[in-house]
């Protein structure tokens, strides 16, 4: 179901949103102990917020868009007075005493506050397996990984735990578990949605998106947490267009280019090129003009990103120290070896080598020819998209060069965890809007995502192609047996 029927049903008095919450908590503790898509579960409070909206419906009171719609939210998005730990052993037990941005904003739309969901430590990862607090599964198959880092977002949204969800994208953290587990994903562009209350991995990458079942649902959501944010001078003071309004409008006579690189790649799993190109011949019986576009620096972007986004990372990450809040190392004599333990105890192996890659790139010496030189090829990334914008209205790639890979096969392999990330890094050097959403199946049953890049603050685009593709496709109409009756 849409949120639009959901919305229908509540008003209906068909379905209280207290049997809705009570029906997906109910469904996380049978099913979440498997998954372990959740770190911190709402209960009592979804619970009473959900008695509350139910009051107001039955008085007749006109209620904000997502009212009583249960959501999840991912655990590096501050929420006032529940624990907040961006699955690191150095936030174990921190409870922020302010509430994000979105949050708030979802709050404000009446939408239920679930739980918190896993990820990959400080949101360093592609498959959710660098949490502290164990890995997530992913619902398709629990031999797999759910991608990350919104890993446990993504899999809180297919197992059906929730109807939708928050997640953060740095470098392809909301596409590549979409892909994965086989839901709709977007990040939007770069100062379209608040960070304030994010807690911040690269800040110049890092953008909070949607998960949802269906296009309507991620627009919906996007519309209620977009805007300009006092709190945060990075987001952009221009109009916020009405997603829902175009969704169903024809395609006809739009340009959509295929990045001829994403297709080249050795890399490329058979199945998801031949899904995603019969995608691109989908469109084109909608009315779309299909053309290859040229994208010359797109694979330098994963060279670019792990200097850029380890530097940023170096530099946010130092606060944590175990001086104001969170772990602290004890029976230390002074404060550096307080500090130095504290970080050594705190932080796992994934965030560790990142803090030492960043902290390389910039040090005296070597931030001319690693930092800077990246931010060149940044620059001449954007101007490549710059240039196919002029030709295209929307461009079209695989989210990922394979399906969900098996639980334990890369993790002591970082640089092919970060290959993961090949194709959808790009975007977030260049800010633009992404989304994916499932396109098919691979042989063993697995979803298959294709990802839409458009141009800076494009989403309402972006989303009528999106929503036109996925109700010309009707993917699930076949859709293969999971391990979870879904």
């Amino acid at each position: 179901m849409t949120f639009a029927d959901l919305r229908q049903k509540l008003k209906s008095g068909e379905v209280s949103s207290k049997e809705l919450v009570q029906e997906k908590i109910n469904r996380i503790k049978e099913l979440d102990p498997i998954l372990n898509s959740f770190l911190t579960l709402n209960s009592d409070r979804a619970l009473s917020n959900a008695e509350y909206i139910d009051k107001q419906i039955a008085s007749g009171d006109s209620l904000p868009t997502l009212s009583g719609i249960p959501l999840a939210i991912k655990d590096n998005l501050c929420t006032k007075g529940i624990k907040t730990t961006c699955a690191s052993k150095i936030l174990g037990d921190f409870v922020p005493p302010y509430e994000s941005t979105v949050t708030k904003k979802l709050l404000k739309a009446g939408a239920i506050m679930i739980g918190k969901t896993n990820m990959d430590e400080f949101a360093m990862g592609s498959s959710t397996e660098t949490s502290a607090f164990g890995p997530t599964l992913n619902p398709w198959n629990i031999s797999k990984v759910p991608g990350g880092s919104s890993g446990g977002s993504a899999a809180s949204v297919a197992a059906e735990l929730c109807f939708g969800s928050l997640g953060s994208d740095t470098g392809g953290s909301i596409r590549q578990p979409a892909s994965f587990c086989g839901v709709v994903g977007m990040k939007p562009t770069y100062g379209r949605v608040s960070r304030w209350g994010l807690i911040a991995f690269a800040s110049s990458l890092d953008q909070v998106g949607p998960f949802a079942n269906n296009v309507s649902d991620a627009a919906e959501i996007l519309q209620v947490i977009s805007g300009k944010d006092d709190f945060d001078s990075t987001t952009v003071d221009i109009p916020v267009p009405n997603y829902l309004e175009n969704l169903s409008k024809s395609i006809k006579g739009m340009k959509i280019g295929l990045i001829d690189t994403c297709f080249q790649h050795e890399g490329l799993d058979s199945d998801v090129k031949d899904s995603v190109l019969g995608s691109a011949s989908l469109l084109e019986t909608l009315g779309a003009e299909i053309m290859n576009v040229s994208c010359p620096r797109f694979n330098d972007g994963i060279a670019t990103y792990y200097v850029i986004a380890p530097s940023e990372a170096s530099a946010n990450l130092a606060r944590y120290d175990g001086v104001k809040y969170g772990f602290r190392a004890d029976d230390e004599q002074t404060l550096i070896e307080m500090t130095s333990k504290s970080r050594a105890l705190g932080f796992g192996s994934e965030v560790k080598r990142r803090i030492l890659i960043g902290t390389y790139a910039l040090s005296a010496g070597y931030v001319d020819a690693y930092y800077k030189k990246a931010q060149q090829v940044r620059t001449l990334i954007r101007r490549d998209f710059d240039e196919a914008f002029k030709k295209v209205d929307v461009l079209l790639a695989p989210t990922a060069p394979t399906t969900a890979f098996g639980s334990g096969e890369n993790i002591d392999n970082p640089m092919a965890m970060y290959l993961s990330d090949l194709l959808t890094i790009p975007a977030n050097l260049a800010g633009l809007p992404a989304i994916s959403l499932p396109c098919g199946f691979d042989k063993s049953g697995l979803p298959i995502g294709l990802q839409l890049i458009g141009n800076v603050f494009e989403e309402a685009k972006l989303l009528q192609v999106a929503n036109q593709f996925e109700q010309a496709a009707e993917v699930y109409k076949n859709r293969p047996k999971t391990d979870f009756t879904l």
